[in-house]
Formats: structure tokens, C-alpha cells, sequence
């Protein structure tokens, strides 16, 4: 089954563009034009992995990744930010936010999708909810992380 990405991005052009690279590597895409949408095409469906805008028409991409991140079905849910702010207090602010990686305008569609399969190879291996402290029980026996 493939890997869904949901692309948060108000620039209709960058959105097709992400949407044709993404789907050639195989992933099955969904888009929004806005924060609100994003977080409802979210809850409808839980993406694999964002790839979100910071600056949205309605909602700053801050709010929308703060969200995300206090969802249970999308707390840990990999987030690619995407934006024109570059400077270093943007990328901090971004990685405390929770993002799992930050990439600004303009980039290379290339390093993009080298970096969205990089972010889901780590989210594959780390798992839901295995963090360190975090127990998981199956059956008769629990993993204590």
C-alpha cells in the first residue's frame, strides 16, 4: 500500500508540481489549499508524512503543526515544513513546533523527495509511540522502550 502525503501549500503551481513529483515516486498524494483543510483532510484520513507551508491564508502553519501534534491520530505524524522564512530563529521555532525537517523556497524538487523518503524511513523505524520511557504491551508481553 502506498505512503500518503498530505501537501499544505496555498501556491496552486507548487502544489502540482509537489503532487506530480510525489505521485512518480509513488506516493499517494492529497492537497490543501489552507490550514483548516489540512487539519480536516487530516482527521478524515491520517497521512504519512506533511508537507506544510508556514504561511497559509488562514492559518499561520505554526498553528496548524502545534495541532497536528496535539492530535492523537497525527501526533506522530512526520512534518516536512516548507517555506520562504529562512532564517535561523524560523528553523528553531519550526523544530520546537515539532518538525521533523525544515526546507525552504526555492528548492530542489530532487533533495525534496530524498528528504521526504529519508523522513519516512526514520518514522518506519522509530514507530508510533516508541518513544524512550514508552512501554508497549502485546499480549502476555510489554516492551519497555
Amino acid at each position: 500500500m502506498p505512503r500518503s502525503i498530505l501537501i499544505v501549500e496555498d501556491e496552486p503551481d507548487l502544489v502540482r508540481n509537489l503532487e506530480f513529483n510525489l505521485r512518480r515516486e509513488g506516493y499517494e498524494v492529497r492537497s490543501a489549499l489552507t490550514g483548516a483543510d489540512a487539519l480536516r483532510l487530516a482527521a478524515e484520513e491520517t497521512p504519512d508524512l506533511v508537507l506544510l507551508d508556514l504561511m497559509l491564508p488562514d492559518l499561520p502553519g505554526t498553528e496548524v503543526c502545534r495541532e497536528l501534534r496535539q492530535r492523537e491520530a497525527t501526533q506522530d505524524t512526520p512534518v516536512v515544513m516548507l517555506t520562504a522564512r529562512g532564517d535561523e530563529i524560523d528553523r528553531v521555532v519550526g523544530f520546537e513546533l515539532g518538525a521533523d525537517d525544515y526546507v525552504t523556497k526555492p528548492f530542489s524538487v530532487r533533495e525534496l523527495m530524498l528528504r521526504v523518503r529519508a523522513v519516512l524511513r526514520r518514522s518506519e523505524t522509530a514507530g508510533p509511540g516508541l518513544a524512550v520511557g514508552h512501554q508497549q504491551t502485546f499480549g502476555v508481553l510489554t516492551l519497555d522502550v
